[in-house]
């Protein structure tokens, strides 16, 4: 004889603890992908000690390009401050983004570099005497033309009224490095920094891809949903009848 018995009372399952509980489920996973794409603290301050080289070179050359009315060059220190600050963020917050518009600005900033050490030695027709790094608004030329190692700047009065501002009037001489390889070594600086900064950009994001493919951030509760409450089985089992006593 089979007695079916009594099917056992669905548990409640409320809104309210279901959020509770797919909310301490959430706050888990991030606890856990926070701490499974935390980087070891020496590519922290490998990451730290690169970016401050970064900004003290972007620094230098944009005091010196202030000084020497480049307008061009002043953009592109800017853009290039701006950037690294970028960059380090998205390292230290887990940003792989911002790590991306970083390598795509370097790669852009490596090319400028490249233009700026064939313009100042006037490789494919460029020509150092042109007014390109101002925009063509003033003559102004690099400030090392006449401020460089050793060089003494003497000016020249015109024998008739003219500009005195203007630079054919002012002779400079005993200069140890020219003013043209003095930009030339800025911006091999600059692009000697940009590759390896670009080199560990691409490390860094190859380390974030590698966690999100191991962590499953998406694939959320298992269990069973509010909206559809589990399904309990009712088991059947044979009992055996219970004689009378004599």
């Amino acid at each position: 004889m089979l007695t079916t018995l009594p099917r056992a009372t669905p548990r409640n399952y409320s809104f309210q603890n279901f959020a509770v509980f797919q909310s301490s489920e959430a706050s888990y996973k991030i606890q856990t992908k926070s701490e499974k794409c935390s980087m070891s603290p020496i590519i922290k301050k490998w990451m730290f000690c690169l970016c401050v080289f970064l900004q003290l070179a972007a620094l230098e050359r944009q005091i010196f390009d202030f000084l020497g009315f480049q307008w061009a060059p002043i953009l592109g220190n800017f853009l290039q401050i701006i950037v690294v600050i970028l960059g380090l963020f998205g390292t230290i917050q887990f940003r792989p983004r911002y790590i991306v518009v970083y390598m795509v600005w370097t790669a852009l900033w490596v090319t400028w570099n490249v233009f700026i050490i064939c313009f100042y030695l006037e490789v494919g027709g460029l020509s150092k005497e042109t007014d390109l790094m101002t925009f063509n608004i003033s003559m102004h030329r690099s400030w090392w033309r006449e401020h460089g190692p050793g060089c003494i700047r003497r000016v020249v009065r015109p024998s008739s009224p003219g500009i005195l501002d203007d630079y054919s009037y002012v002779s400079v001489t005993g200069c140890i490095i020219d003013f043209q390889y003095l930009e030339v070594i800025h911006s091999a600086i600059q692009i000697l920094l940009s590759l390896i900064g670009f080199v560990y950009a691409c490390y860094v994001i190859s380390i974030f891809m590698e966690e999100e493919d191991s962590f499953d951030f998406i694939g959320g509760l298992d269990t069973y949903s509010y909206r559809q409450p589990p399904q309990e089985h009712v088991e059947l089992k044979p009992v055996k009848p219970v004689g009378r006593s004599k």
